[in-house]
């Protein structure tokens, strides 16, 4: 098994950074400070910095047509820019007392979005799937925390993470549907819990563990090949990118934190794994 180390890119630059994605498109890799409502952009030197005007930015993608779509409050935000403040809104739900949480595009364009209510009640939430014509429909009920989630290469598989399960799940994706939902792995409460996830292109999975202070990498079936340390507890996500996106970026979090504690919290991670990952897919709508 590898046993690796995580290098800090950037000093900490957010107070709960999240959502990790590569994307030539806007020139490197953008992530979000979730409760600040902030984008955040890292050129390989420096972090820029993109207000959306909205209380929450829970995660961003681009879009096919231009510019990007990033999760608000309780829904989506459309952008016609890279660097553009999102123009059209569309809710998800009305209740205010859930907000967006991580999502991801499937291969074929299709967002898929997930909320968590702010209290963390159990089964308040959904996993949604917003289509490219921007209809919308509730996949997954009953959800607590919906965190990561990611498709295998050939669109067979997804994975996906209810946080507080303590589980990675799988399904078959048949016809375009998820269907045939079981445990792919499982944490003991003492590791962390399961937050962002990413696939590489091998099929991989890759799981950022919250309060664990590491990444887990696992083969297809199942099995821990890779641990990768890093120095602050909340990991939150990681992606892959970089030349031949094969860098592992890890994105941490202050969330929770006194002032002094866990100094690096905040920080843009990144590490070489010997794995390369899969472009992002842009969103249809």
């Amino acid at each position: 098994m590898n046993h690796l180390k995580a290098t800090n890119l950037t000093g900490a630059v957010a107070h709960h950074a999240e959502g990790p994605v590569w994307s030539e498109a806007w020139g490197g890799l953008r992530f979000v400070d979730l409760d600040a409502g902030k984008l955040l952009t890292f050129d390989g030197v420096s972090v820029h910095t993109l207000h959306i005007n909205q209380p929450i930015a829970a995660f961003v993608r681009p879009r096919a047509s231009g510019g990007y779509v990033v999760a608000t409050e309780r829904g989506i935000g459309l952008a016609e820019g890279m660097d553009l403040a999102p123009s059209r809104f569309i809710d998800l739900w009305d209740d205010a007392s859930i907000r967006m949480n991580d999502g991801t595009v499937d291969p074929w364009g299709r967002l898929w979005a997930g909320g968590m209510a702010y209290d963390a009640r159990p089964g308040a939430a959904s996993l949604f799937r917003i289509d490219p014509d921007l209809s919308f429909r509730p996949i997954v009920d009953g959800v607590t925390v919906s965190n990561g989630i990611g498709f295998s290469q050939n669109g067979e598989r997804c994975f996906f993470v209810d946080t507080m399960t303590g589980r990675v799940d799988q399904f078959d994706v048949l016809g375009g549907e998820l269907a045939n939902r079981r445990p792919f792995v499982t944490f003991d409460r003492e590791q962390g819990l399961p937050d962002g996830l990413t696939i590489s292109a091998d099929g991989s999975v890759w799981i950022a563990l919250w309060g664990g202070s590491c990444i887990h990498g696992y083969s297809p079936e199942g099995d821990l090949h890779t641990i990768v340390d890093l120095p602050v507890g909340q990991v939150s996500a990681c992606t892959f990118g970089g030349e031949q996106l094969r860098t592992l970026f890890i994105t941490t979090s202050r969330q929770g934190l006194a002032d002094g504690v866990d100094s690096e919290a905040g920080s843009l991670f990144a590490v070489e794994t010997g794995y390369s990952g899969l472009p992002v897919s842009a969103f249809q709508g």
